[in-house]
Formats: structure tokens, sequence, C-alpha cells
């Protein structure tokens, strides 16, 4: 079967992928690094940690995609393992009032997170984005940053959309692993996790005019240390 490509798939450029902040709405005046780009891949029949690794993938594309460089199917009863090396500099000096945050734009399906050995989360879904503080366990200069990934596909019970290992007729090939933007976000000890804006529409009866709408906006603010709710009203 001959491979299609897209006109910036054609100018890919492996060491400049998909380098902008991935949350807009979420930006800050903040140091942040873009993991995406070449990572050691390897596949695995059991869940051991290995000792070696088969090559390089490009992340954040999945290895059923000809752009990870693998162009190989994740089974269900196989595990994927990623590894980078990432470095630290200045951080002994910086982690005062300071933490790292790892952000993970989706991963397909199940995966377990490691940094220098320790396991720093888990997750299970494969459209939803996750992240995790990993402040207590990096350290001044290299770290080593590993995942390990497991798909069932359509031999189990999670959502997978139109993906089947056997694509055909209405069904995609399945895909797996790391399929959005990875990266590294420096913030204070207080930070915003989530921002949920709502809209609420009244109408009121004025008694020369009609009807008239009010639009009344809610926003809510989660961060790490409190909830706060604010709202206003236009």
């Amino acid at each position: 079967m001959k491979q299609l490509y897209t006109r910036w798939g054609e100018r890919l450029d492996s060491e400049h992928i998909l380098q902008e902040y991935p949350r807009p709405i979420l930006i800050r005046n903040t140091d942040y690094t873009i993991l995406n780009g070449e990572w050691e891949y390897t596949f695995t029949e059991n869940c051991e940690r290995p000792v070696e690794y088969d090559g390089k993938i490009l992340v954040p594309f999945s290895p059923e995609c000809i752009l990870s460089g693998v162009a190989r199917q994740l089974k269900p009863e196989e595990y994927l393992w990623y590894r980078k090396e990432i470095l630290f500099e200045r951080w002994n000096v910086k982690t005062e009032r300071r933490h790292m945050l790892l952000h993970f734009g989706a991963v397909d399906q199940m995966c377990k997170v490691f940094v220098n050995d320790t396991l720093v989360t888990e997750h299970i879904g494969g459209y939803l984005p996750f992240s995790a503080d990993i402040t207590d366990y990096i350290c001044e200069g290299k770290n080593e940053l590993v995942v390990m990934v497991q798909d069932d596909s359509d031999t189990s019970y999670h959502a997978r959309g139109k993906q089947k290992l056997e694509s055909g007729g209405m069904f995609y090939t399945a895909q797996s692993g790391i399929w959005q933007s990875v990266w590294l976000e420096e913030v204070s000890d207080k930070w915003v996790k989530h921002i949920d804006t709502r809209i609420k529409k009244y109408v009121e009866k004025e008694r020369s005019e009609g009807c008239l709408e009010t639009v009344k906006i809610e926003i809510y603010v989660e961060s790490n240390k409190i909830n706060e709710k604010n709202s206003s009203g236009n």
C-alpha cells in the first residue's frame, strides 16, 4: 500500500515538532519545555522494565503511524515502552516555592509514568489529558522519564471510537501510545489547574420594550490549594 503524506508530513522537522504551547487558555509567563521529538522505544511481552530499547520513535505520533518512524502495531498482549532523558539546569537553586509539572495531551489507552525509577502517575483513557507534579522526583542534571503503555483496542470495553485491530469498512486502523504533545512546565507553589467558563442566558421583561436578554458568565477557577468561584454579568 502506498503511503500518502500531507505537505506538513513531507516537511516534518524531527527536531521541532509541535513546539507551540498546547493549552493557550492557560499559558503562563513562565518556563515550559516541549518534549516532542525523538524518544527511545521498545515492545515487550511482559511488564518488566526493559534494559535495552529497539530504536527511536517520534513523539507525539503513534507507533502505527508512518511519521513516528516505527509503523508497528501495539497488540493487546504487548507493552510499549518510551524513554527520554531530560535535563534540569540550576534546579537546586529554584526549588523553593517552585513546582515542576509534567503534562500529557493524550496516551492511548492505559499508561504508567516513571521519573527516575519512581512511579509518579497512572492514567486510563486514550482521549483525555493528564498531568503529574514531579517536583519531589527530579534532581539537578540528567533525569530519566519512562512511560509504559498498554492498549486493548477492540478486545476490551474501553472507549475506542471507530478503531479496530483489523481495519476495514467503516473501521479505522487502531492507534496507540503517545499521540498528543508532552511538555514540562515550571509553576509557583500556587497555580491554576483548571478554568471552566459557563454562559447562562436569562430573559427579563421590560415594561416598554418587551423582553431583554441578559447574559451571565460564570468562571470557575480550580487551583492546587483552594477552589475559587468568580462570576460576572453583562
